[in-house]
């Protein structure tokens, strides 16, 4: 359902970004750092919402890299450490049978 909502509320803003960008179609002058240039406004609106888009995107993407790469090292981690614990109980539990096993030669005897 999140995800349902996520879409309209997009579909919503695209919609009203296009109808800000069609209302606005004046020529304006974009300065560029070696020129000037006339660009229609409508242009100039929707290449800046792509550019945003685009950049966001990219850190969005590269934020979720890395939590999966976070969670392969604490699986990884998490696996060794359960490991380690069973070796220790595996090694506890043959101590006490040994020890068992002792009282009852002990006991026999």
């Amino acid at each position: 359902m999140k995800g349902q909502w996520t879409l309209i509320l997009g579909l919503i803003v695209a919609l009203l970004i296009a109808i800000f960008a069609v209302i606005n179609v004046d020529d304006v002058q974009v300065n560029f750092l070696v020129g000037t240039a006339e660009w229609p406004l409508i242009l100039v609106i929707i290449v800046s919402v792509l550019l945003g888009g685009l950049a966001v995107g990219s850190i969005g993407m590269y934020r979720i890299y890395q939590l999966q790469q976070e969670i392969k090292r604490l699986n990884k981690f998490n696996d060794s450490t359960t490991e380690s614990e069973d070796s220790q109980a595996d090694t506890a539990k043959k101590k006490r049978s040994s020890r068992r096993m002792g009282q009852k030669n002990n006991s026999a005897e």
